[in-house]
């Protein structure tokens, strides 16, 4: 049980690392887009919604620790 209890920290720290990360590629998203670089920023915002999803994952995987 006590691994359980450890696998369920490390997915807090991934969810909380995962939304540092969606919110950095949103801040660079604007900067390529400010300078003229759409398609980078296309993706970089890609990048950020599937982090949206793997938010939800990891939630999900949290759940299943309790």
């Amino acid at each position: 049980m006590e691994e359980t209890a450890k696998i369920g920290s490390m997915i807090e720290y991934w969810i909380r690392h995962n939304e540092e990360h969606g919110k950095s590629c949103m801040e660079w998203a604007a900067t390529a887009k400010a300078s003229g670089n759409e398609e980078l920023s296309r993706s970089l915002v890609r990048i950020y919604l599937e982090s949206k999803r793997l938010k939800r994952l990891l939630e999900a995987a949290k759940k299943a620790s309790s």
